[in-house]
């Protein structure tokens, strides 16, 4: 009990820091500061009497809510750089926020109605996008008519951020699923890159308990009480987790049900490996304990932390679904879009700074490309050379043109504006059977659960 009370305090003193954070935007997060062109102390603000008022030429510093040093914020430091060339006075206070922590602080937010809390810009990811953007209808900027070169971005990807035919979000990032291993353990145990590619997944068991038992590694690895690998299953073939009409579609779902099955045999035989958190998750992978891991191609960031391990990686497709008629090898997860919040202290410059950088500017996709593998879904940096670099890190492999192929083979897949609540059913569904539930039993627990959350 003291154990749970101090959880919720400690959450508390969380929603609150962001919240003081962004009372002023000069102020930096309590964290490590993401920038250093643009630290700027609470102490030196207040010594100087400095406010967030935007230069007569139109150049100031803007808020940013984002998570993941290693790819977003890093993209955006290296946009705040390019940008910088031409406005020199212009700044980014990039605030660390976790995705978990930003709901929790957005709910408290935009439920009270007072919006003056919120950053200038914010990431969201695109699963999360519209149902924001239509429940709260004032919360995004209209950039449908800023300038910004909406029809250079892939179709799909762009309508994840757009209500009523407006863009309300800049697309950011492909999500397209990756299988990466470690080809030294898959060695040892007698295997190559080639022998987990174009498979299924009960070939992926297979393999996966023999490198276990030869090697004392795990072929892949999921954070505990998440169903994203199961979400990712269902979209490699061509499944879904609702109805024609927009309810959930949870039971006598077979194609579901396969990949609830896949997921409990993976745990039960220790072919997977869980992590209990996020942090867990990553160090699972970087630091030994499996010889794999399976995600959006927005992993290979987290995977390069190890700099060590250099080499030691290659990059294949994901197993197929077995028994499921048109089940593929390539799924996505994630991807996300930037925002502009109405509490922007300077929507043209906000807007400018888009336009020139994540919707303008190759030399911004060269270097976050093999700086943290973020593959654009802006359409002319795909022409950039750096595509078909080999890399050093996966062996020599040029894994973004390798990358860009998966996606263009990912089958369609209908998130629907409940995502999140469906994804958290699924998520406490696979956590019941992991433990022991019947699978049918829990799918018809979790889509009575999501029925009740749409208010059916």
């Amino acid at each position: 009990m003291k154990q749970k009370i101090l959880s919720v305090l400690l959450s508390a003193v969380v929603v609150a820091a962001m919240l003081a954070g962004c009372t002023s935007k000069t102020e930096k997060a309590a964290t490590e500061p993401a920038s250093e062109s643009s630290e700027t102390t609470e102490e030196a603000a207040a010594e100087s009497g400095e406010v967030s008022e935007t230069t007569e030429s139109g150049d100031g510093t803007l808020t940013v809510w984002a998570w993941d040093k290693s790819f977003n914020i890093y993209a955006m430091e290296e946009a705040e750089k390019i940008y910088q060339k031409e406005h020199p006075d212009f700044s980014l206070n990039i605030v660390e926020v976790s995705w978990d922590d930003m709901q929790t602080t957005l709910g408290t937010i935009l439920s009270s109605g007072d919006y003056s809390q919120l950053p200038d810009i914010l990431l969201m990811q695109d699963f999360a996008f519209r149902k924001y953007a239509s429940t709260y209808t004032d919360f995004f900027t209209d950039l449908t008519d800023s300038g910004i070169a909406f029809d250079e971005f892939a179709e799909g990807k762009l309508g994840m951020s757009m209500v009523d035919g407006k863009n309300y979000g800049v697309p950011f990032d492909n999500g397209a699923e990756v299988a990466v291993y470690r080809t030294d353990i898959l060695e040892q145990a007698g295997y190559t890159i080639d022998d987990l590619t174009d498979i299924d997944w009960d070939r992926f068991i297979e393999i996966g308990k023999d490198v276990l038992d030869k090697t004392g590694y795990s072929l892949v690895s999921s954070q505990a009480g998440s169903s994203d690998i199961i979400m990712q299953m269902l979209q490699s073939a061509g499944g879904s987790i609702w109805n024609g009409d927009g309810t959930p579609g949870y039971v006598e779902n077979e194609t579901l049900k396969k990949c609830m099955e896949v997921y409990k045999e993976l745990f039960d035989t220790g072919v997977m490996e869980t992590g209990n958190n996020w942090d867990e998750y990553i160090a699972t992978f970087t630091s030994g304990k499996t010889a794999g891991v399976i995600n959006g191609c927005w992993i290979l960031a987290s995977i390069e932390s190890a700099e060590e391990q250099s080499g030691l990686w290659a990059v294949t497709n994901m197993p197929s679904l077995p028994g499921v008629e048109g089940a593929t090898n390539y799924s996505n997860q994630g991807g996300s879009s930037w925002g502009i919040t109405t509490n922007c202290s300077d929507v043209e410059l906000a807007e400018d700074f888009f336009a020139s950088t994540f919707a303008g500017s190759v030399e911004l996709y060269d270097t976050i490309l093999p700086g943290a593998g973020a593959l654009a879904t802006w359409i002319p940096a795909a022409d950039s050379d750096v595509y078909s670099e080999p890399q050093e890190f996966y062996g020599g492999e040029a894994v973004f043109e390798l990358i860009t192929d998966f996606a263009s083979k990912v089958p369609e897949f209908d998130m629907g504006v409940y995502y999140t609540e469906a994804n958290t059913a699924l998520a406490t569904a696979v956590t019941n059977v992991c433990a022991g539930g019947d699978i049918d039993s829990e799918l018809q627990t979790a889509e009575d659960t999501v029925n009740f959350d749409m208010g059916n």
